[in-house]
């Protein structure tokens, strides 16, 4: 299965893909999206836009592993945030991708396995469970392969939900597989 991580923003989108595989994690690649400082909010939604459908049609990821947006004190950045993340969704359900949320606590405890995790500790995680030399800068690429492995190591919990549907394409043939 490829994964595609994705820490939504306006001004950074970190994105990672990953393949995962039997619980063994490869790394296919990860950056970040940038939009310039200055530029029309409406003109950055374009570009995240269209920066994320040509990483989506580069990498052909299976699903996608986002950040569940929160709000805490600064609502207009949220906001921001959201939309950003509205166009991001929007390539991802343009391109049939399933689309999977998880919360930050969430992600911790399924990278670090302790759910108040701080942001060191995930990333140094997120470098030893993919053997990488350096941990991925920027932070939102960091946090956005930490999504990716978050979301292999809850997919087992998804085999069930792929395999219902499956039976339910297949007029339930799939049923025989499942008797002993």
């Amino acid at each position: 299965m490829r994964i595609i991580g994705i820490d939504p923003g306006y001004a950074i989108v970190g994105y990672g893909v990953l393949d995962y595989d039997k619980a063994r994690f490869t790394v296919v690649n990860y950056g970040a999206v940038t939009t310039q400082a200055g530029t029309s909010f409406d003109q950055r939604l374009m570009e995240i836009y269209n920066d994320m459908c040509t990483v989506l049609d580069m990498f052909k990821p299976d699903c996608m592993s986002i950040e569940k947006l929160y709000f805490t004190n600064n609502k207009t950045t949220g906001i921001d945030v959201a939309q950003a993340r509205g166009v991001i969704l929007l390539a991802a359900v343009q391109r049939g991708i399933e689309i999977y949320e998880y919360t930050p606590l969430q992600v911790k405890q399924a990278v670090v396995g302790y759910g108040r995790a701080e942001k060191h500790q995930v990333q140094e995680m997120v470098k030893n469970i993919l053997n990488l030399k350096e941990i991925p800068k920027p932070d939102d690429t960091a946090d956005a392969v930490a999504l990716a492995i978050c979301h292999g190591h809850s997919s087992g919990s998804q085999l069930s939900r792929l395999i219902a549907r499956a039976e339910e394409k297949n007029g339930g043939m799939g049923k025989i597989l499942h008797k002993k």
